[in-house]
């Protein structure tokens, strides 16, 4: 999912994107955090490589705070009791299925709330975190928000799992065959 033609076709350009952002939310960006959580070995949900980053928990507890703060509430209308300082603080916490439940119901959520978004609605303003955004603005900023930090989780994931890890997003084989007749510049 996520890689061109994946969405299906859609009769305006505000439905195939509310329909390509949902898709990148629930069934690229969250796959990918399961499989990389994974691969991280027990007990390093809340590994820090030094006092000034993030471990996977943080992660996985400022994803869900950030996807619920501005597409639930901030589009969606629910009331916003984020505690974004806490989410960075916490040092231990819940494990990796009940954080990764919690993200899931939040992106559920959230995918509802972008699935109803026309023309109109995405180019109304809105106020989120301080910042007047589109509509758009906002889905388009947790939809990479997400990617950014499931990136993160996945270096975190393969850094403690060493090299033998397993966690691949994209049949290498296949893409390799696909692109050796290519010409290369």
């Amino acid at each position: 999912m996520g890689t061109p033609g994946s969405t299906p076709r859609t009769r305006s350009l505000p439905q195939a994107v509310t329909a390509l952002c949902t898709t990148l939310l629930r069934d690229a960006y969250l796959p990918r955090i399961e499989r990389a959580l994974a691969e991280l070995p027990p007990g390093d949900l809340w590994w820090r490589p030094h006092a000034r980053s993030t471990s996977a928990g943080n992660l996985l507890l400022h994803l869900e705070g950030n996807v619920r703060q501005w597409i639930v509430c901030g589009l969606g209308g629910a009331p916003d009791r984020r505690e974004r300082d806490a989410e960075f603080a916490a040092r231990a916490g819940a494990g990796a299925p009940e954080l990764l439940d919690a993200l899931r119901v939040t992106v559920e959520r959230a995918c509802e709330v972008v699935a109803r978004l026309d023309a109109a609605a995405l180019a109304g303003r809105v106020q989120v975190q301080g910042f007047d955004v589109s509509r758009l603005e906002a889905v388009l900023h947790a939809v990479e928000h997400m990617s950014w930090h499931a990136g993160q989780i996945a270096w975190i994931a393969k850094l403690r799992a060493g090299a033998g890890h397993g966690l691949a997003y994209y049949a290498d084989a296949r893409l390799r065959k696909r692109n050796a007749g290519r010409r290369r510049d």
